[in-house]
């Protein structure tokens, strides 16, 4: 791999879709102000994800790139050198997923009360984004479990784990609402 050619990943796919499951949230929670007390600030809470998702997606593909460049220069080196930088750069690039799968449970978790309290109009909107969401942090976690740098065990993957069974459990609330 070299420095010049790129990549966009799943990592930063994910980031983006969990971005677009939070604007939804946002505008069921804004149409809904009429009936729902607490909708202006579900809202907020949306907006301010959504615009966080595109900086968590771009340092995604950045760190992803340097790990498969220094993985590129590790195996060019038959193994030999440079191993620490190899493992310093797996370790920055499963933090990220691991970022990324905690946001889409956070916003799979607003979807759901989207679902259960906004208007009954944009409750399928709702239920779409927690769907939307939960798929980020599906592939977030999956992409913890295959990176080089983790174990099973570790605190990470079980953070993602968590995650993906928050969202799991948002999915269900919000299809039990619709």
């Amino acid at each position: 791999m070299t420095e010049s050619a790129k990549l966009n990943g799943g990592g930063p796919a994910a980031a983006r879709t969990i971005g677009i499951a939070a604007e939804i949230v946002a505008t069921v929670a804004r149409a809904s102000r009429g009936t729902w007390a607490d909708a202006p600030g579900i809202a907020a809470q949306a907006v301010k994800i959504a615009e966080r998702c595109p900086e968590l997606a771009a340092a995604d593909e950045e760190v992803w790139h340097a790990a498969l460049v220094a993985l590129g220069v590790a195996v060019e080196r038959g193994g030999e050198g440079g191993d620490g930088d190899l493992r310093v750069r797996l370790e920055k690039s499963v933090e990220l997923p691991v970022a990324i799968a905690e946001t889409g449970a956070d916003v799979a978790d607003l979807a759901a009360t989207a679902a259960r309290l906004g208007e009954g109009t944009f409750r399928s909107d709702a239920v779409s984004a927690a769907l939307l969401a939960h798929a980020g942090v599906r592939v977030a976690r999956h992409l913890v479990a295959v990176n080089l740098g983790t174990r099973e065990d570790d605190d990470r993957s079980r953070r993602a784990a968590s995650a993906e069974w928050r969202a799991e459990q948002a999915v269900k609330q919000a299809l039990e609402a619709d």
